[in-house]
């Protein structure tokens, strides 16, 4: 039963943990490091040898090998077959140039069949039928014993069925487990173009209204009428400027990208407040933050997480509630669970609960001239740092905003 468990566990909790980095990888979009999966191989190969007292590896330690031919890894296939082979000679005295003849078998036919299409199942026969006579060998001449021919042909028989079953399990686990990646990633790719088409309906329609307005008010803008050339003038003007910074807001979202670098974020947010300030004053919002005098470095893109915390502070502000008479906002910054946060709360009317789950979505706004993009880009920001914004909010109490960025 132990060698079961060993076995078991140094063939798939590797190849676990290479799906999961692979799932990381395919979340975040970096870039899957192609010699991951060959330190997995030869990790595996390590483990066997290490602990082969209790995993009974002489035949499993090869299912690494097989699969770095699968997956068409010749410079770890050479590898493998030098650690299985030294672990062959050193460690059980098989003969040196019998070893060396079966392994250099398995690569010449990897060669072979490489040329042609190959087939897994092909493979794995062709790889166990070779086994099955190195094996049959190795039983019936070098290793000469008192037990029957038919006891003998029984044990080379099973192990061969063993090897056989649990190569083509575990590569089944290996190929099905990338297979679900790549979907994933697929569907994601298509939700995001539904959305990005959505999104391009949705902008359309923005658009079409404020220059219907436009093209009414200039159908009936008099040039020898002064008095509506003074009132009609600015309000084309405005619908003007909300048509450009909706595009302007739609382009940065279309083109999110971003660079980071050291930044130390208590200093990127002190140099936010004071480039506020003066809004502040002018608005009446009183501004209790507690930011420590002292540096804390993150890996982020500065003008990005500084678009945030803006886009943060600035729909606070506008979220002013008269009848409490001054507008308060807080900002004070912890450490949960390796993870920064940032916590941004005000006194404003709030959100019910129908607003506060559609707030990230695109093109949703409560705001007469809000464009809908602003907390949708802050969102997008956050997840290409790794980080998350999530929203706190009832009527008339006022909304919390926590921004969370890996340390």
């Amino acid at each position: 039963m132990i060698y079961a468990v060993f076995n078991i566990s140094i063939l798939f909790l590797p190849l676990s943990f290479y799906l999961l980095n692979l799932s990381y990888n395919n979340n975040y979009k970096q870039k899957q490091d192609r010699f991951f999966l060959s330190f997995i191989l030869i990790l595996e190969v390590i483990l066997f040898i290490i602990f082969k007292k209790y995993s009974n590896s002489l035949i499993l330690i090869n299912i690494p090998l097989l699969i770095s031919y699968l997956k068409r890894k010749e410079l770890t296939s050479i590898f493998l077959s030098f650690l299985i082979g030294i672990y062959y000679v050193v460690g059980f005295q098989y003969n040196i140039f019998f070893i060396f003849f079966e392994y250099v078998l398995y690569f010449v036919i990897y060669l072979i069949i490489n040329k042609r299409i190959m087939k897994v199942n092909l493979l794995i026969y062709i790889f166990v039928f070779i086994k099955s006579i190195i094996l049959a060998i190795e039983v019936f001449y070098f290793n000469v014993n008192a037990n029957p021919f038919l006891t003998n042909f029984l044990d080379v028989f099973m192990k061969m069925i063993v090897f056989y079953g649990s190569s083509y399990l575990v590569f089944m686990y290996l190929l099905r487990g990338e297979e679900i990646m790549n979907l994933n990633t697929a569907i994601r790719e298509l939700e995001k173009e539904k959305v990005l088409r959505t999104s391009l309906f949705k902008l359309t329609h923005e658009i079409k209204n404020p220059i219907a307005v436009c093209k009414g008010y200039l159908d009936m803008l008099d040039l020898k009428d002064k008095e509506k050339i003074e009132k009609y003038i600015p309000i084309i003007k405005g619908e003007i400027e909300r048509t450009l910074t909706l595009m302007d807001d739609y382009l940065d979202y279309t083109k999110l990208k971003i660079t980071k670098e050291d930044v130390d974020i208590y200093m990127l947010i002190d140099e936010v407040l004071e480039s506020l300030e003066l809004f502040f004053k002018e608005n009446n919002i009183k501004i209790k933050s507690k930011i420590p005098d002292e540096e804390v470095y993150l890996e982020l893109d500065y003008n990005r997480i500084k678009q945030v915390i803006v886009n943060i502070l600035k729909n606070a502000s506008e979220a002013f509630d008269k009848e409490k008479g001054e507008m308060l906002i807080k900002i004070e910054t912890k450490v949960v669970k390796k993870n920064f946060q940032i916590v941004i709360e005000d006194n404003g009317i709030g959100m019910d609960d129908d607003t506060l789950n559609h707030i990230t979505n695109l093109f949703f706004t409560t705001k007469r001239n809000g464009t809908g993009l602003g907390t949708a880009l802050s969102r997008e920001i956050m997840e290409l740092h790794g980080g998350k914004i999530k929203y706190y909010s009832k009527p008339k109490i006022g909304t919390k905003v926590v921004l969370s960025l890996p340390i």
